[in-house]
Protein backbone atom coordinates (compact mmCIF):
# COMPACT_ATOMS: atom_id res chain seq x y z
CA UNK A 1 0.00 0.00 0.00
CA UNK A 2 2.71 2.43 0.96
CA UNK A 3 4.74 1.40 -2.59
CA UNK A 4 1.40 2.49 -4.04
CA UNK A 5 0.61 5.73 -2.28
CA UNK A 6 4.68 6.63 -3.34
CA UNK A 7 3.89 5.97 -6.81
CA UNK A 8 0.48 7.94 -7.05
CA UNK A 9 2.49 11.01 -5.13
CA UNK A 10 5.51 10.54 -7.93
CA UNK A 11 3.15 10.50 -10.80
CA UNK A 12 1.04 13.79 -9.74
CA UNK A 13 4.59 15.45 -8.92
CA UNK A 14 5.49 14.61 -12.82
CA UNK A 15 2.43 15.84 -13.95
CA UNK A 16 2.67 18.95 -11.74
CA UNK A 17 6.41 19.66 -12.65
CA UNK A 18 5.55 19.54 -16.03
CA UNK A 19 3.03 21.99 -15.97
CA UNK A 20 0.03 20.24 -17.28
CA UNK A 21 -1.59 20.55 -14.30
CA UNK A 22 -3.92 23.49 -15.62
CA UNK A 23 -4.14 21.56 -18.73
CA UNK A 24 -5.74 19.04 -17.52
CA UNK A 25 -8.08 21.38 -14.45
CA UNK A 26 -9.16 23.31 -18.08
CA UNK A 27 -9.90 20.10 -20.22
CA UNK A 28 -11.81 18.80 -16.75
CA UNK A 29 -13.67 21.88 -16.55
CA UNK A 30 -15.11 21.43 -20.50
CA UNK A 31 -16.01 18.07 -20.01
CA UNK A 32 -18.26 19.36 -16.96
CA UNK A 33 -19.82 21.77 -18.47
CA UNK A 34 -20.49 20.10 -21.34
CA UNK A 35 -22.12 17.41 -18.98
CA UNK A 36 -24.02 20.47 -17.11
CA UNK A 37 -25.21 21.78 -20.41
CA UNK A 38 -26.19 18.59 -21.75
CA UNK A 39 -27.97 17.46 -18.74
CA UNK A 40 -30.02 21.02 -18.40
CA UNK A 41 -30.95 21.69 -21.71
CA UNK A 42 -31.77 19.34 -24.98
CA UNK A 43 -30.03 19.02 -27.93
CA UNK A 44 -27.16 20.85 -26.12
CA UNK A 45 -24.39 18.32 -26.42
CA UNK A 46 -24.77 17.84 -30.25
CA UNK A 47 -21.75 17.76 -32.71
CA UNK A 48 -23.16 21.00 -34.26
CA UNK A 49 -23.10 22.92 -31.34
CA UNK A 50 -19.46 21.58 -30.33
CA UNK A 51 -18.62 22.64 -33.87
CA UNK A 52 -20.48 25.56 -33.41
CA UNK A 53 -17.73 26.40 -30.97
CA UNK A 54 -15.45 26.53 -33.66
CA UNK A 55 -17.15 28.41 -36.25
CA UNK A 56 -17.99 31.44 -33.89
CA UNK A 57 -14.48 31.62 -32.15
CA UNK A 58 -12.20 30.93 -35.20
CA UNK A 59 -10.82 34.03 -35.17
CA UNK A 60 -10.35 34.53 -31.58
CA UNK A 61 -8.85 30.98 -31.56
CA UNK A 62 -6.20 32.37 -34.11
CA UNK A 63 -5.41 35.46 -32.34
CA UNK A 64 -4.95 33.74 -28.84
CA UNK A 65 -2.32 31.17 -30.38
CA UNK A 66 -0.41 34.59 -31.45
CA UNK A 67 -0.59 35.83 -28.13
CA UNK A 68 0.80 32.21 -26.52
CA UNK A 69 3.76 32.74 -28.53
CA UNK A 70 4.41 36.08 -26.51
CA UNK A 71 2.94 35.13 -23.44
CA UNK A 72 5.53 32.16 -23.44
CA UNK A 73 8.41 34.65 -23.70
CA UNK A 74 7.42 36.34 -20.43
CA UNK A 75 5.78 39.55 -22.62
CA UNK A 76 2.49 40.96 -23.43
CA UNK A 77 0.42 41.79 -26.67
CA UNK A 78 -2.31 44.52 -26.41
CA UNK A 79 -2.41 45.33 -29.69
CA UNK A 80 -3.83 42.28 -30.56
CA UNK A 81 -7.79 43.90 -30.80
CA UNK A 82 -7.11 46.59 -32.47
CA UNK A 83 -4.71 45.11 -35.12
CA UNK A 84 -7.88 42.67 -35.22
CA UNK A 85 -9.95 45.91 -36.22
CA UNK A 86 -7.60 47.70 -38.37
CA UNK A 87 -7.38 44.10 -40.50
CA UNK A 88 -11.34 44.59 -40.76
CA UNK A 89 -11.22 47.92 -42.04
CA UNK A 90 -8.38 47.56 -44.73
CA UNK A 91 -10.06 44.39 -46.30
CA UNK A 92 -13.70 45.57 -46.10
CA UNK A 93 -12.00 49.38 -47.45
CA UNK A 94 -9.95 47.78 -50.39
CA UNK A 95 -12.69 45.40 -51.46
CA UNK A 96 -15.89 47.45 -51.02
CA UNK A 97 -14.30 50.63 -52.03
CA UNK A 98 -11.49 50.37 -54.44
CA UNK A 99 -12.07 46.77 -56.07
CA UNK A 100 -9.58 45.10 -55.16
CA UNK A 101 -9.70 41.50 -55.00
CA UNK A 102 -9.63 39.32 -52.52
CA UNK A 103 -6.86 37.52 -53.45
CA UNK A 104 -4.42 40.33 -53.43
CA UNK A 105 -6.26 42.16 -50.45
CA UNK A 106 -5.66 39.11 -47.37
CA UNK A 107 -1.52 38.92 -48.27
CA UNK A 108 -1.27 42.46 -47.99
CA UNK A 109 -3.31 41.95 -44.48
CA UNK A 110 -1.32 39.48 -43.47
CA UNK A 111 2.19 41.70 -44.47
CA UNK A 112 0.64 44.88 -42.82
CA UNK A 113 0.08 42.78 -39.05
CA UNK A 114 3.59 41.31 -39.46
CA UNK A 115 5.26 44.36 -39.92
CA UNK A 116 3.86 45.96 -37.03
CA UNK A 117 4.35 43.23 -34.58
CA UNK A 118 7.82 43.07 -36.25
CA UNK A 119 8.15 47.08 -35.45
CA UNK A 120 6.71 46.54 -31.69
CA UNK A 121 8.99 43.28 -31.30
CA UNK A 122 12.14 45.23 -32.35
CA UNK A 123 11.27 48.37 -30.11
CA UNK A 124 10.40 46.19 -27.25
CA UNK A 125 14.09 44.67 -27.03
CA UNK A 126 16.55 46.95 -28.58
CA UNK A 127 15.00 50.65 -27.06
CA UNK A 128 14.79 48.31 -23.60
CA UNK A 129 10.87 49.27 -23.62
CA UNK A 130 8.00 47.47 -21.24
CA UNK A 131 6.14 45.35 -23.77
CA UNK A 132 2.77 46.53 -21.70
CA UNK A 133 3.97 50.24 -22.81
CA UNK A 134 5.02 49.36 -26.10
CA UNK A 135 2.27 47.43 -27.24
CA UNK A 136 0.07 49.66 -25.77
CA UNK A 137 1.27 52.30 -28.49
CA UNK A 138 0.22 50.13 -30.94
CA UNK A 139 -3.00 49.80 -30.43
CA UNK A 140 -3.71 53.09 -30.40
CA UNK A 141 -1.93 53.61 -33.50
CA UNK A 142 -4.02 50.54 -35.14
CA UNK A 143 -7.36 51.92 -33.39
CA UNK A 144 -6.63 55.33 -34.53
CA UNK A 145 -5.66 54.31 -38.52
CA UNK A 146 -9.16 52.44 -38.20
CA UNK A 147 -11.00 56.18 -37.81
CA UNK A 148 -8.72 57.61 -40.46
CA UNK A 149 -9.95 54.80 -42.94
CA UNK A 150 -13.77 55.12 -42.18
CA UNK A 151 -15.64 56.27 -38.74
CA UNK A 152 -18.67 54.24 -40.17
CA UNK A 153 -19.06 50.82 -40.30
CA UNK A 154 -18.08 49.22 -44.07
CA UNK A 155 -20.72 46.23 -45.01
CA UNK A 156 -19.11 43.84 -48.01
CA UNK A 157 -21.14 42.94 -50.92
CA UNK A 158 -18.82 41.96 -53.34
CA UNK A 159 -19.58 38.32 -54.64
CA UNK A 160 -16.99 36.73 -54.24
CA UNK A 161 -16.20 37.45 -50.69
CA UNK A 162 -19.99 36.69 -49.62
CA UNK A 163 -19.58 33.31 -51.46
CA UNK A 164 -16.21 32.23 -49.56
CA UNK A 165 -17.94 33.75 -46.05
CA UNK A 166 -21.00 31.91 -46.21
CA UNK A 167 -19.17 28.51 -47.84
CA UNK A 168 -19.60 25.61 -45.64
CA UNK A 169 -17.17 21.97 -45.44
CA UNK A 170 -20.18 19.02 -45.12
CA UNK A 171 -19.46 16.54 -42.61
CA UNK A 172 -20.97 13.14 -41.74
CA UNK A 173 -24.40 13.23 -39.90
CA UNK A 174 -25.22 16.63 -41.44
CA UNK A 175 -22.87 18.40 -39.79
CA UNK A 176 -20.80 21.12 -41.16
CA UNK A 177 -17.79 23.82 -40.65
CA UNK A 178 -16.80 26.90 -42.26
CA UNK A 179 -13.73 27.48 -44.13
CA UNK A 180 -12.63 29.95 -41.06
CA UNK A 181 -12.36 26.53 -39.19
CA UNK A 182 -9.80 24.89 -40.93
CA UNK A 183 -7.42 27.58 -40.89
CA UNK A 184 -7.88 28.37 -37.22
CA UNK A 185 -7.00 24.71 -36.56
CA UNK A 186 -4.04 24.55 -39.52
CA UNK A 187 -2.41 27.77 -36.91
CA UNK A 188 -2.97 25.78 -34.25
CA UNK A 189 -1.04 22.42 -35.62
CA UNK A 190 1.64 24.53 -36.89
CA UNK A 191 2.31 26.49 -33.30
CA UNK A 192 2.20 23.48 -31.76
CA UNK A 193 4.95 22.17 -34.19
CA UNK A 194 7.10 25.20 -33.88
CA UNK A 195 6.73 25.22 -30.51
CA UNK A 196 7.44 21.98 -29.44
CA UNK A 197 9.81 20.41 -32.29
CA UNK A 198 12.12 23.75 -34.01
CA UNK A 199 14.78 25.75 -32.25
CA UNK A 200 12.45 28.76 -32.45
CA UNK A 201 9.88 26.97 -29.72
CA UNK A 202 12.61 25.53 -27.70
CA UNK A 203 14.27 29.09 -27.63
CA UNK A 204 10.62 30.83 -26.72
CA UNK A 205 10.53 28.59 -23.64
CA UNK A 206 14.20 29.10 -22.48
CA UNK A 207 13.57 32.80 -22.56
CA UNK A 208 10.82 32.40 -20.87
CA UNK A 209 11.71 30.50 -17.84
CA UNK A 210 14.94 33.63 -18.02
CA UNK A 211 16.25 35.88 -20.70
CA UNK A 212 19.52 35.98 -18.77
CA UNK A 213 20.13 32.21 -18.86
CA UNK A 214 19.16 32.37 -22.45
CA UNK A 215 21.84 34.59 -23.26
CA UNK A 216 24.38 32.46 -21.45
CA UNK A 217 23.02 29.56 -23.33
CA UNK A 218 24.23 31.52 -26.52
CA UNK A 219 20.59 31.58 -28.13
CA UNK A 220 19.61 34.76 -30.18
CA UNK A 221 17.38 36.49 -28.00
CA UNK A 222 16.95 39.71 -29.60
CA UNK A 223 15.70 37.39 -32.78
CA UNK A 224 13.54 35.60 -30.94
CA UNK A 225 11.60 37.75 -29.11
CA UNK A 226 11.12 40.27 -32.45
CA UNK A 227 9.92 36.95 -33.97
CA UNK A 228 7.46 36.37 -31.55
CA UNK A 229 5.92 39.54 -32.04
CA UNK A 230 5.73 39.58 -35.65
CA UNK A 231 3.94 36.09 -35.26
CA UNK A 232 1.47 37.73 -32.86
CA UNK A 233 0.94 40.56 -35.35
CA UNK A 234 0.56 37.98 -38.41
CA UNK A 235 -1.95 36.09 -36.12
CA UNK A 236 -3.75 39.24 -35.31
CA UNK A 237 -3.97 39.97 -38.93
CA UNK A 238 -5.33 36.51 -39.92
CA UNK A 239 -7.76 36.96 -36.80
CA UNK A 240 -9.04 40.37 -38.53
CA UNK A 241 -9.66 38.46 -41.93
CA UNK A 242 -11.54 35.82 -40.47
CA UNK A 243 -13.20 37.90 -38.43
CA UNK A 244 -14.39 40.27 -41.97
CA UNK A 245 -15.38 36.59 -43.52
CA UNK A 246 -17.53 36.29 -40.08
CA UNK A 247 -18.62 40.07 -39.94
CA UNK A 248 -19.19 40.57 -43.75
CA UNK A 249 -18.10 43.93 -42.39
CA UNK A 250 -14.94 45.99 -41.54
CA UNK A 251 -15.51 48.24 -38.25
CA UNK A 252 -13.46 50.59 -36.10
CA UNK A 253 -15.17 49.07 -33.13
CA UNK A 254 -15.22 45.64 -34.00
CA UNK A 255 -12.95 43.58 -31.38
CA UNK A 256 -12.96 45.67 -28.52
CA UNK A 257 -11.14 44.16 -25.94
CA UNK A 258 -10.46 41.04 -27.96
CA UNK A 259 -6.99 41.01 -26.67
CA UNK A 260 -8.21 40.43 -22.91
CA UNK A 261 -9.63 37.75 -24.34
CA UNK A 262 -7.11 36.12 -26.18
CA UNK A 263 -4.57 36.69 -22.62
CA UNK A 264 -7.74 35.02 -20.46
CA UNK A 265 -7.74 32.18 -23.11
CA UNK A 266 -4.30 31.79 -22.52
CA UNK A 267 -3.79 31.69 -19.11
CA UNK A 268 -7.11 29.26 -18.36
CA UNK A 269 -5.69 27.21 -20.97
CA UNK A 270 -2.46 27.10 -18.63
CA UNK A 271 0.13 29.06 -19.96
CA UNK A 272 1.95 30.90 -16.84
CA UNK A 273 1.61 34.56 -17.20
CA UNK A 274 5.20 34.83 -16.41
CA UNK A 275 6.12 32.54 -19.17
CA UNK A 276 8.14 29.32 -19.84
CA UNK A 277 5.02 27.07 -19.18
CA UNK A 278 2.61 26.43 -21.58
CA UNK A 279 0.95 24.85 -24.44
CA UNK A 280 -0.77 25.78 -27.21
CA UNK A 281 -3.45 22.94 -27.31
CA UNK A 282 -4.26 24.45 -23.94
CA UNK A 283 -4.74 27.37 -25.80
CA UNK A 284 -7.66 25.70 -27.73
CA UNK A 285 -9.16 24.24 -25.04
CA UNK A 286 -9.10 27.93 -23.10
CA UNK A 287 -11.04 29.18 -26.47
CA UNK A 288 -13.68 26.75 -26.67
CA UNK A 289 -14.07 27.48 -22.49
CA UNK A 290 -14.71 30.79 -23.06
CA UNK A 291 -17.18 30.01 -26.29
CA UNK A 292 -18.82 27.30 -24.28
CA UNK A 293 -19.75 29.80 -21.85
CA UNK A 294 -21.16 32.52 -24.17
CA UNK A 295 -23.00 28.67 -25.61
CA UNK A 296 -24.56 28.34 -22.27
CA UNK A 297 -25.79 31.70 -21.55
CA UNK A 298 -27.68 31.77 -24.84
CA UNK A 299 -29.17 28.55 -24.32
CA UNK A 300 -30.13 29.96 -20.69
CA UNK A 301 -31.82 32.91 -22.52
CA UNK A 302 -32.57 35.15 -19.74
CA UNK A 303 -28.72 36.00 -18.72
CA UNK A 304 -27.18 39.25 -20.13
CA UNK A 305 -23.84 38.22 -22.11
CA UNK A 306 -21.96 40.31 -19.68
CA UNK A 307 -22.28 37.24 -17.20
CA UNK A 308 -19.56 35.62 -19.54
CA UNK A 309 -17.55 38.59 -18.52
CA UNK A 310 -17.77 37.62 -14.81
CA UNK A 311 -17.26 33.98 -15.02
CA UNK A 312 -14.18 34.65 -17.40
CA UNK A 313 -13.14 37.12 -14.27
CA UNK A 314 -13.40 34.13 -11.28
CA UNK A 315 -11.33 31.71 -13.88
CA UNK A 316 -8.76 34.10 -14.15
CA UNK A 317 -8.02 34.49 -10.14
CA UNK A 318 -9.07 30.21 -10.19
CA UNK A 319 -6.14 29.81 -12.66
CA UNK A 320 -3.72 32.43 -11.46
CA UNK A 321 -4.13 30.99 -8.24
CA UNK A 322 -3.41 27.77 -9.41
CA UNK A 323 -0.67 28.43 -10.83
CA UNK A 324 1.02 30.11 -8.04
CA UNK A 325 0.35 27.11 -5.89
CA UNK A 326 2.34 25.29 -8.71
CA UNK A 327 5.27 27.84 -8.89
CA UNK A 328 5.34 27.56 -5.18
CA UNK A 329 5.39 23.71 -5.06
CA UNK A 330 8.15 23.62 -7.48
CA UNK A 331 10.40 26.19 -5.40
CA UNK A 332 10.18 23.92 -2.61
Amino acid sequence: MATLTRKRTAGLAVITSRGRLPVIVTAGLLVVMFAAGSLQYDGFFSGQVVLNLLIDNAFLLVAAVGATFVILTGGIDLSVGAMVALSTMICASLVQHHGWPIYAVIPLVLAVGAVAGFVMGYVIHHFRIQPFIATLAGMFLARGLCYVISVDSISITDPVFTDLAQARLPLPGGTFVSPSVVIALVVVAAAFYVLHYTRLGRGVYAIGGGEQSALLMGLPVARIKITVYTVSGLCSALAGVLLTFYMLSGYSLHAVGMELDAIAAVVIGGTLLTGGSGYVLGTLLGVLVLGLMQTIISFQGTLSSWWTKIVIGILLCVFILLQRLIGTRKAR
